[in-house]
């Protein structure tokens, strides 16, 4: 496995590189589209903590027809990943390009977390700058707002966890966007409410035909089997199946609007689902998402095994309007993959990063994946992760906990590795190192493996250098202890209670990243 060839400093900008070419273009230049072409129309379809449970990647359960028909009619990315797996910091990168180190929203807007600089370029604003009319459907969950001025909302403050907002008014919002667009090039992001918990059975009478206990398994990656875990992840399909239908819905009415052939459709979700070893973590579980585009420059029926992330959205749709790529993108266009070119040297490396996403649960790690190969760094903190404590019945007793936490009787029920890799989440050592070839689901640790110290050192290596290129705040110690204590010291919420509260860190992430030596 080559490991990077070095790291250039340019005022505070750190790009690394993997060939002879001095990176003058990191990105390559953005593919400017003829004048005589219109611009695309760009649609994201953006559902809330589901992973690649659909038919289109292999799930033997999910019924998701128009989903995988989605897939068949342009790319489908079988090695897509997020690198914050809450919602709002990886629907930060998604709509700025930039990793959560870069644009310092580290934790959920709901718990007051927000970008370090409220003028932080955006695809809204960038699109608008351009001539684009720009729309959100659903909630927005990124601070601060006023950083993103869209030209129509509707239920951007409402989360719907309930689904008492019936879908049919998310798809009808977006009729009403695209007549009022009247012709203008426009961006519209929808975000459905499914498959976030609570995993609402039915909602609206859909789906009509329900997915039932006996009918599903658990995530291999959860470890354990049980009655009730089995009905609550049928639920959780029951969910998916709303998803497609109301996606299909959403290109249907594209489709009538005479709009399907210019619009570059992009759907991908926030994270992986809400189970043990899941969200806000960084195994994979957790960061491995669908992502599917189909439209103008995208090859019919791709299907790309590529290393891809949500931050590569922003440079691959604003190259797609025809416009210039911020240098501080670290995400890569797509446009080679869309139009299925051979791309021999892809980066092959994805990159993630927690903080628990709010205070109760601080506990920071990072991870690095370059092909097969997987390292998670947790730096030494006090006292075991809360994160793995809000999933897990094993005799200490926590605050949060979440419905789809092992019960007592299930973290008894776990296989000796399966419990050692509990209790190693729980209590985890500096470095992990997993061979995702023969252990996805991230069972056996590596790291301490004297056959395969080279390989935990080279990930280590290019794990430094992507801290150095994002200026990454938490490779610093001190760093890290300002933000871990300020976050324990909230820990009994009373934050909540104080108006325009802000975080201190924010003040000094400028200072971090920009003037920190790492």
């Amino acid at each position: 496995m080559p490991g990077p060839r070095g790291f250039v400093n340019r005022g505070h900008r750190w790009w690394i590189f993997y060939s002879n070419q001095f990176p003058t273009e990191p990105h390559g230049k953005p593919v400017m589209t003829d004048s005589t072409t219109p611009r695309p129309n760009i649609l994201f379809i953006v559902p809330e903590d589901l992973g690649p449970q659909l038919g289109c990647y292999g799930d033997p359960v999910a019924r998701t027809p128009r989903i995988d028909a989605l897939a068949r009619a342009g790319v489908c990315f079988t090695n897509a990943s997020v690198p914050y797996s809450i919602c709002s910091p990886s629907r930060a990168c998604c709509l700025t390009g930039l990793y959560p180190q870069q644009n310092g929203h580290l934790g959920l807007a709901t718990h007051n977390f927000e970008y370090y600089r409220p003028d932080t370029p955006n695809l809204v604003t960038r699109l608008q700058t351009a001539g684009y009319r720009t729309g959100i459907i659903g909630k927005l969950h990124v601070n601060p707002e006023s950083a993103f001025p869209f030209d129509f909302t509707s239920l951007m403050h409402e989360a719907n966890f309930k689904r008492e907002v019936p879908m049919e008014t998310y798809v009808n919002s977006a009729r009403q966007f695209w007549r009022e667009s009247d012709g203008q090039p426009w961006f519209l992001t929808v975000n459905f409410p499914d498959a976030h918990l609570p995993f609402v059975r039915q909602a609206d009478g859909r789906p009509a035909r329900l997915h039932n206990p006996d009918d599903v398994r658990l995530p291999s990656w959860v470890g354990v089997d049980s009655p009730r875990l089995r009905e609550i992840t049928a639920d959780y399909y029951n969910c998916i199946a709303r998803v497609d239908e109301w996606t299909g819905a959403l290109l249907d009415a594209l489709d009538a609007a005479g709009l399907a052939d210019n619009t570059l459709v992009c759907f991908i979700c926030d994270h992986g689902p809400q189970f043990a070893r899941g969200k806000g973590t960084v195994y994979q579980a957790a960061l491995h998402v669908p992502f599917i585009m189909r439209g103008p420059g995208v090859t019919v029926g791709t299907v790309r095994d590529e290393l891809v992330a949500n931050v590569d959205l922003a440079p691959t749709v604003l190259t797609a309007a025809g416009l210039p790529l911020d240098d501080e993108f670290l995400g890569r266009s797509l446009q080679p993959l869309l139009a299925a070119a051979p791309a021999p040297d892809w980066p092959q490396e994805q990159f993630a990063v927690t903080t628990g996403s709010f205070p109760y649960n601080c506990f920071i790690s990072e991870s690095v994946r370059c092909g097969r190969w997987k390292l998670i760094w947790t730096p030494p903190q006090t006292g075991p992760n809360p994160i793995a404590g809000s999933y897990l019945h094993n005799g200490t007793e926590r605050p949060f906990r979440v419905i789809t936490a092992l019960q007592t009787d299930e973290y008894a029920a776990l296989p000796p590795a399966v419990a050692a890799a509990y209790a190693r989440w729980e209590n985890p050592p500096v470095y992990e190192l997993y061979d995702l070839e023969n252990d996805p689901d991230e069972w056996h640790d590596l790291a301490g493996d004297p056959r395969h110290a080279a390989i935990r050192d080279q990930l280590v290596a290019r794990l430094q250098n992507f801290q150095r290129a994002t200026r990454d705040p938490f490779a610093d110690a001190a760093n890290r202890e300002a933000f871990i204590a300020e976050q324990q010291d909230y820990r009994d919420g009373r934050y909540q209670d104080v108006p325009d509260f802000k975080w201190a860190y924010v003040k000094r992430f400028r200072c971090w990243r920009e003037n920190a030596d790492i």
